[in-house]
């Protein structure tokens, strides 16, 4: 058996009650009396190994323009049923929303 949120009567008590700390914490927020914290100042070093890999890029750019070039061209084989059946698969994990 369900019940369906709005029929709780415990929810109206709770959306008061975070409607008052929301309340509150702008009201504190905004008095004169906060005075801004000075944040700390977080440093971070890369190591030289993630310094390379962060210089290169994540994919060959070389091999993506050759396969650009071949489906242009005409010379790349694709297999549409194979495409489709890509599509369709995919379809069925989003639960065919539209």
């Amino acid at each position: 058996m369900t019940n369906r949120i709005s029929n709780n009567p415990v929810v109206p008590q709770l959306v008061q009650v975070t409607r008052k700390r929301l309340d509150d914490a702008a009201a504190k927020a905004a008095s004169p009396a906060s005075a801004p914290i000075p944040k700390a100042q977080d440093e971070v070093t890369l190591s030289e190994i993630a310094k390379r890999v962060d210089a290169e890029p994540g994919f060959d750019a070389a091999k993506v323009a050759a396969i650009k070039k071949a489906v242009v061209e005409g010379g790349y084989p694709l297999d549409a049923k194979r495409i489709a059946e890509s599509f369709a698969s995919l379809e069925k994990l989003i639960g065919n929303r539209g």
